[in-house]
């Protein structure tokens, strides 16, 4: 009656530790101590699945044995656990020196032990673990009612252990998305969920907090930019310049000058100095936007800035230190340009210590209704008009579109429709692509001049009047923009 009332009280003393304890660890070392406490055992130790373990079993806890020897005392219990592990059921034995299922067993007979019990331990059908537990200071320590007792108690465990398992799971999947969350502005503006997509982005993610060289590659319009101010306004240098080169914006004999500067009587026309955008930067982030058009007679100084970080500017004798961390793009394949000798081998290493590819936007189709919703809703704002949605129909046609400008391309066209639709609800009428401008225009009652006139408008508005990015979003000339600025001015 005695032994009944004491397996009672062990038994609501797991019930209360399961309450009590979320701790993995914490749980484990419980559940072994209460073991051995109600058995009078002399050892034990718990035993949970493990797959990249050799057996695909390891000890998690332990209690009495030598911490320097564990690993040979363990083996000695091996074929025991192993047993229980395979048929699923415990084994309890007297006298295990005696025990003729383990005659073969040197290490028992060594260690002297004499009572053994070892339990399963069972979540649903699965095994997930052992409980193992002797005695070398007596026959019959352990007894039938022990075994009995213990394999409940196996059972209680297992769930416990299980639940905390899940329990600390979660708790370090909430810590990660709170932290995701909490990053300041961390790719608010980037859109997209498909798989080529989010593995960029962890890449991305990985790089915030490390100040290398990174090389983003992909085609144009597939947002390089984007996901270099990314870089800059999450990373450790977010709050000082981020200045952009466009490689294939710059004369080649005026790019050395605009990088490094020049000092006063350098060439002709210099009559003053000039700082070079890398002074600029310094502090922060250059981006070096179309890195592959950059002349090879550049490319060593680039290496040399990126090495030593140090720059010399045009026509000066000293070098000048530079703090900057160079992020540098390209739509070029650099490994190509290294073979055909258009670009420094050296340089494209050195570049490429982190390299992010960007995928085109018809190998992430699953991310164009949530792209085209992001810019209707963006353009609608910028331009007062009253679209809330987009027809099926319409979405079909765009999910079918191979979109060859990718995302800006795909931008530029929400934005039309938008600007030419006259309900709240785009449809397939209000796109217009290629040949079919003109009458597009027409049909919606609205001149080439006009529209053309509210997309840079608006965009210039976007781009807080940068007329440099803002010739960039729309693909043009900062020339051409400007000349149509100041034309508009003379109305």
């Amino acid at each position: 009656m005695m032994e009944q009332k004491d397996n009672f009280n062990a038994l609501y003393e797991i019930t209360k530790t399961i309450n009590s304890i979320l701790d993995p660890s914490e749980l484990l070392d419980k559940v072994l101590e209460i073991a051995m406490t109600h058995l009078s055992a002399e050892r034990g130790f718990v035993m949970l699945a493990d797959q990249n373990a050799e057996l695909g079993y390891t000890v998690v806890t332990f209690k009495n044995f030598n911490s320097q020897q564990a690993g040979n005392e363990f083996a000695a219990s091996s074929s025991v656990v192993k047993r229980v592990l395979e048929s699923g059921e415990p084994i309890l034995t007297f006298d295990a020196m005696s025990d003729e299922r383990f005659e073969s067993s040197a290490s028992i007979i060594a260690q002297k032990i004499l009572s053994i019990i070892c339990i399963p331990l069972r979540t649903g059908e699965r095994i997930t673990g052992a409980v193992y537990l002797d005695s070398s200071k007596s026959r019959k320590a352990f007894t039938e009612d022990a075994l009995k007792f213990l394999t409940i108690f196996g059972n209680l465990s297992a769930i416990a252990i299980e639940n905390a398992q899940r329990y600390s799971a979660l708790q370090k999947e909430n810590v990660r998305l709170k932290s995701e969350v909490n990053t300041p502005q961390l790719f608010s503006n980037i859109i997209g969920s498909s798989e080529k997509w989010l593995r960029a982005l962890e890449i991305v993610r990985r790089v915030l907090d490390v100040d290398v060289a990174v090389l983003i590659t992909g085609e144009s319009g597939t947002g390089k930019e984007l996901i270099a101010r990314a870089i800059h306004d999450n990373g450790l240098r977010k709050g000082k310049p981020f200045v952009v080169v466009n490689a294939s914006a710059l004369p080649e004999q005026l790019i050395e000058s605009e990088l490094f500067g020049y000092v006063r009587g350098s060439f002709t026309g210099a009559n003053t100095d000039k700082k070079g955008l890398v002074e600029v930067a310094n502090g922060g982030t250059l981006f070096l936007d179309e890195i592959g058009e950059l002349p090879l007679s550049l490319q060593g100084k680039i290496l040399r800035l990126l090495q030593e970080k140090e720059y010399r500017r045009v026509g000066d004798t000293k070098n000048k230190n530079a703090d900057i961390r160079i992020i540098a793009a390209t739509n070029k394949n650099l490994e190509a340009e290294v073979k055909a000798g258009k670009f420094r081998e050296d340089l494209y290493f050195r570049l490429n210590v982190i390299g992010i590819h960007l995928p085109p936007l018809r190998e992430r189709r699953d991310d164009i209704p949530l792209l085209a919703n992001y810019f209707l809703k963006r353009a609608a704002e910028n331009y007062k008009r009253p679209v809330e949605s987009i027809h099926p129909d319409a979405m079909q046609m765009l999910l079918a579109n191979q979109w060859k400008g990718n995302v800006r391309e795909f931008q530029n066209a929400i934005e039309r429709a938008v600007v030419l639709c006259r309900g709240t609800q785009l449809t397939k009428e209000d796109f217009i692509f290629g040949a079919e401008d003109s009458s597009a225009l027409q049909k919606h009652s609205m001149t080439l001049a006009d529209f053309e006139r509210q997309i840079i408008e608006a965009t210039l508005k976007e781009m807080n009047g940068n007329r440099t990015r803002t010739a960039e979003r729309l693909g043009v000339s900062l020339r051409w923009l400007q000349y149509r600025l100041k034309e508009w001015s003379n109305e």
